[in-house]
C-alpha cells in the first residue's frame, strides 16, 4: 500500500532520473514537467526542496538546474559496491579503436538503460544518439534491447505488456516488432538497432551478465548506416561478444553488485 511519503520519494526520483538526463546542458523547470508529467508548480517546489539539501544545483544567470553536489559525494560512496565503469572502459577503448565507431557501456536501471561511458572512434562522422547519462526503456535502442532478449520470457511478457513504446518511439516498437527482434538478437547472440531512434543511426550491442546469469550490462557500437551494412555486422558482432564475454568474467565477483 503506498503511502504519502512514498509518493514523495517516488517524485522525487522521478524528477532526478529527468535532470540526470540533461544534466551537461541543465534542463529548465518546464522541461522536467514536461519529461516528468508532474505539474510545474509540483517540480518546481521538489526542486527548491532539493537544492536547500545540496541534491541539485541552479544556475541564476540561465535559471537552469542541475545535479548537486551531495549527489555527488552520495555516488562516490555507493561506487565501491555498484561501480564496474572502471572495468568496461578498456573494452570500451578496444571496441573504439579497434572499429573507428563510437563504444557505450550501459546499466540496466529497473525498466531501462542508462549510459555511463562514451568513447569515440577516428571514423569522423559521429552518432549522437547516445552519449552519457542517456536513458531508454527496454526495447529502445541496441543496449535496451539486448539487456531485454535476454531476460526471462516472463519478464519480456510483462515489459511488453505493461509498456508502450509506440507512443514516443513509433510503430517501429510495437510488441510484434520488437519481439522479431527479439528473436533475431537471441539468434545471432548480438542486437541490431538499424536507425529505428534516429534515421541513419545505427548500433549494435551485447550483453554483460552478472554473477547469477541475468544481464545487466551491455556494449554497444553506433555509427552511420554505411558503416554498418549486412557484410560487416558478423565482424562488429563478434568484437562485441569477446569484449562482452570477457567483462562478464572480470565482473564476477562477489563485491561487483548488479545496478538492477
Amino acid at each position: 500500500m503506498n503511502t504519502p511519503n512514498a509518493h514523495l520519494v517516488g517524485r522525487v526520483g522521478t524528477v532526478l532520473r529527468a535532470l540526470s538526463a540533461t544534466n551537461e546542458t541543465g534542463a529548465a523547470t518546464s522541461d522536467l514537467a514536461r519529461a516528468t508529467g508532474l505539474p510545474r508548480p509540483t517540480v518546481h517546489r521538489l526542486l527548491s526542496s532539493l537544492a536547500e539539501e545540496g541534491f541539485v544545483d541552479r544556475d541564476q544567470r540561465t535559471g537552469q538546474w542541475f545535479l548537486g553536489p551531495e549527489l555527488y559525494l552520495l555516488g562516490q560512496t555507493a561506487g565501491a559496491r555498484y561501480d564496474v565503469t572502471h572495468h568496461a572502459r578498456a573494452s570500451v577503448h578496444r571496441l573504439a579503436a579497434k572499429t573507428g565507431e563510437s563504444a557505450f557501456f550501459s546499466a540496466l536501471r529497473g525498466s531501462e538503460t542508462v549510459c555511463l561511458l562514451r568513447e569515440d572512434g577516428d571514423f569522423p562522422i559521429r552518432s549522437f544518439v547516445l552519449y552519457e547519462g542517456a536513458r531508454f526503456p527496454l526495447g529502445v535502442v541496441s543496449a535496451g534491447l539486448v539487456i531485454l532478449a535476454f531476460l526471462d520470457d516472463a519478464e519480456i511478457d510483462a515489459h511488453l505488456e505493461s509498456t508502450d513504446l509506440t507512443g514516443r518511439w513509433g510503430p517501429s516498437h510495437s510488441p510484434e516488432a520488437v519481439r522479431a527482434r527479439i528473436a533475431r538478437t537471441r539468434r545471432d547472440g548480438y542486437a541490431v538497432n538499424p536507425g529505428l531512434v534516429v534515421e541513419g543511426s545505427w548500433g549494435m550491442a551485447a550483453a554483460v551478465f552478472d554473477r547469477a546469469g541475468k544481464p545487466a550490462w551491455a556494449l554497444t557500437l553506433t555509427g552511420i548506416e554505411p558503416r554498418f551494412r549486412l557484410e560487416r555486422q558478423p565482424e562488429l558482432g563478434a568484437l562485441l561478444l569477446h569484449e562482452a564475454h570477457a567483462l562478464t568474467r572480470a565482473l564476477d565477483a562477489p563485491n561487483h553488485q548488479s545496478p538492477r
